[in-house]
């Protein structure tokens, strides 16, 4: 072994024997003052060239910790040295030791995390070269640390984001190495660091936005990639969102190569997706400015997908897609849009030019390339796309839809990969973490808009039906429907789980209208209506989740006159529990109000109703009619509403109204109960009877319920 490591020891010795000496005098040091003498001369051979790693372990073995830890934290120097040079030897051997990856993260030095950190904003003379030069190695240590695996949460734990960013603000010597320090840290950690630092992190927002929105050079183009790591994840200050706008509009409103319009759009995106349209001022600059970046989004996207055997930047046209996206939510918003009518119909015009793009290119991709983070992203703006328009390109859409029914599917069967590969999109598009809205980690809640328009329609409606959209359809429903049941704590659940929940009820509706065979013969949907059977009675007593409740009302009570012979609606536990349910939403819709001045009473919204009433209307007048023809084909069904006291209510509700405050299309929706529950049931006419039935027939001309109800 000794003749092994002695060439070795030989050659380091050839190679600098003036360093051996040093660490030979080191080792022989008999007190403080010769070992410091020692140090000097070692940190100066150090520095004078450069060494391997197992000569910088061999100075570490000599020195240790223990000195240069006296060194950074003495506070009485010998006569006629300055203190900070001790301090400077002290970070000039952690600054050797740490080029070794093993010694970086070795706890000796990360306790040394916050001495290092004040030695950023330490004031002294700027010209003096001791002081430069322990920056310098100071900025080392803290690179080297951050490079190891934890070592981004232990700099960020000791305050070095603070110190950071007091040292760019100050624009003292190295402020340029602490802005690419805190590129780092915020690649690696944004949210921790947002956490730990939000105002000082703000304030240098604030300073690179005054400076981008100024820049006249070259500099400008190198802010544009530097500045999306610094949009904080809540909400950027109005004052930083005006100065990027200004530069964004005076980059691309010039003549550019690719170079220095990507990275501009790229920081175009990265804004439109944290705060949509607000950071684009209202008015005729701002409605320019959008039709101006949406314009560029869309040439971008059509050379990129439409030429062959060109490489695509993938992370330039998925940022060109959220900018698109903006377009397309800007020209479908009727009030307080940025843009004029003509201006929507033209970039309507121009995206339909880059949506057939989109399309052309997911046409080429095969199964090897579906779990791409940019084939995500491609379906993605052709999903928010069809959420809006789906008769333009409706040809190439149904060409392309059985593509986009396996590729949900191949998603959702591997949905933790689905999860992250949404991840991946955002760090493709725009950053390492993506504040603002989380997108969707599924295909398939991306498509749902789009396929409740296309469900409408025959031919797509096919397509989708034979590809096995509806079975897949099923399965996600009852999926994402565990999420919100007990045991799960729905206050944390993001919208777009309720909101995909409604969307499925409105496919599943067009289907029960359009395609009710199928309905009766697909397996999948007698799961479906046990779900929202066993589901509704527990829904309506949820506050805040009435719109959910009225689809599932709705959409149950359609289901169940299609399919009112299976054994699981004859008057089961589960189906009495649903229509139970399905009544008390039908029933709790109207109220009696008294108005000042009048005797009489008038027909209301339940306050729980009102707000929600506007989207809530069709579906409750769809139930109503649902309920109605439910009750000729349940013979159970009339009984079970008589002992809910529905029927007596409702004519008593309307006994003590103005007649006039009910609208017609409310009384032919209460006759047709009435009249279907007075038909089924001697005792329900009865019942209606000794509630001045026919009387208040009669006040509304209610024609048909006061003959039924003259009847024996």
């Amino acid at each position: 072994m000794a003749s092994d490591c002695e060439p070795a020891l030989n050659q380091a010795e050839s190679r600098n024997p003036t360093l051996e000496r040093y660490l030979g005098a080191l080792r022989e040091a008999k007190n403080d003052s010769e070992q410091f003498a020692a140090l000097l001369l070692v940190t100066k051979a150090v520095k004078a060239g450069d060494i391997d790693a197992k000569t910088r372990r061999r100075i570490f073995d000599a020195v240790g910790f223990t000195f240069p830890n006296r060194l950074l934290t003495t506070k009485e120097a010998p006569d006629g040295c300055p203190d900070h040079v001790l301090r400077a030897l002290g970070v000039a051997l952690l600054a050797c030791f740490c080029s070794d990856p093993e010694l970086a993260s070795h706890p000796q030095v990360l306790n040394k995390i916050p001495i290092l950190s004040t030695f950023l904003t330490a004031r002294g003379d700027p010209d003096d070269a001791a002081r430069r030069s322990m920056i310098d190695d100071t900025y080392q240590c803290l690179t080297a640390v951050a490079g190891t695996p934890r070592g981004p949460r232990h700099l960020i734990a000791g305050g070095t984001v603070s110190a950071l960013c007091q040292a760019y603000l100050g624009h003292g010597y190295g402020f340029d190495q602490a802005l690419a320090l805190l590129v780092g840290l915020l690649a690696a950690a944004e949210t921790q660091c947002w956490k730990e630092a939000e105002p000082d992190l703000l304030a240098v927002l604030r300073g690179l936005s005054e400076d981008f929105q100024k820049a006249e050079d070259a500099s400008k183009f190198e802010l544009c990639q530097l500045l999306p790591l610094f949009l904080p994840p809540t909400t950027v200050p109005s004052e930083c969102l005006r100065d990027l706008q200004a530069g964004l509009a005076r980059i691309l409103g010039s003549k550019l190569s690719s170079w220095q319009r990507n990275p501009a759009l790229k920081l175009a995106a990265r804004l439109a997706h944290a705060c949509g349209s607000d950071w684009i001022p209202a008015g005729s600059s701002g409605s320019k400015f959008l039709a101006l970046l949406v314009n560029l989004a869309c040439v971008e996207v059509r050379l990129a997908l439409e030429e062959t055997g060109t490489e695509v930047k993938e992370d330039v046209v998925t940022a060109c897609y959220a900018l698109m996206e903006l377009g397309i939510q800007e020209c479908t918003r009727c009030e307080q849009s940025l843009l004029k009518e003509p201006q929507k119909v033209q970039l309507v015009s121009i995206m339909k030019e880059a949506i057939g793009a989109v399309i052309h290119h997911l046409q080429q991709v095969g199964p090897e390339k579906q779990k791409e983070p940019f084939v995500f992203a491609s379906v993605r703006i052709l999903g928010a796309w069809l959420a809006e328009e789906t008769s333009s390109l409706r040809k190439e859409v149904c060409q392309l839809l059985p593509f986009l029914v396996r590729y949900a599917k191949t998603l959702y069967e591997e949905a933790e990969e689905a999860n992250d590969l949404s991840q991946q999109v955002a760090t493709l598009a725009i950053s390492p973490t993506t504040p603002g809205p989380t997108w969707p980690g599924d295909a398939l809640r991306l498509l749902l808009p789009g396929w409740c328009h296309l469900t409408v329609e025959d031919g797509p409606r096919e397509i989708l039906i034979k590809e096995g959209a509806p079975s897949l359809l099923c399965k996600y429903f009852l999926q994402q429907w565990e999420l919100t049941s007990p045991g799960h704590d729905t206050s944390v659940l993001p919208d777009s789980v309720e909101i995909g929940l409604q969307t499925c009820c409105h496919i599943f509706l067009n289907l029960v209208v359009t395609a009710p065979g199928l309905i009766k013969r697909d397996a999948c949907f007698t799961s479906l209506m046990n779900t929202l059977m066993t589901s509704l009675p527990s829904l309506v007593q949820q506050q805040g989740r009435l719109l959910l409740a009225a689809n599932v009302a709705t959409l149950g009570l359609l289901m169940a006159r299609l399919l009112s012979t299976s054994p699981a609606l004859q008057g089961t536990p589960a189906s009495r529990g649903f229509f139970a349910a399905a009544i008390l939403f039908l029933s709790q819709s109207h109220v009696a109000r008294a108005t000042p001045g009048s005797d009489q009473a008038v027909l209301a919204l339940s306050p729980d109703y009102e707000g929600v009433w506007a989207d809530l209307q069709e579906l409750w007048f769809l139930g109503m009619q649902a309920f109605t023809g439910c009750v000729p084909l349940l013979p159970w069904l009339a009984p079970a509403a008589l002992r809910s006291r529905w029927p007596q209510e409702l004519l008593q509700l309307l006994g003590s109204v103005s007649p006039n405050s009910v609208k017609p299309e409310m009384v032919a929706a209460y006759q047709g109960v009435l009249v279907e529950l007075a038909r089924a049931n001697r005792l329900c006419r009865e019942a209606m009877r000794l509630q001045a039935g026919e009387e208040t027939a009669s006040h509304y001309r209610m024609a048909a319920l006061e003959q039924c109800l003259s009847e024996p």
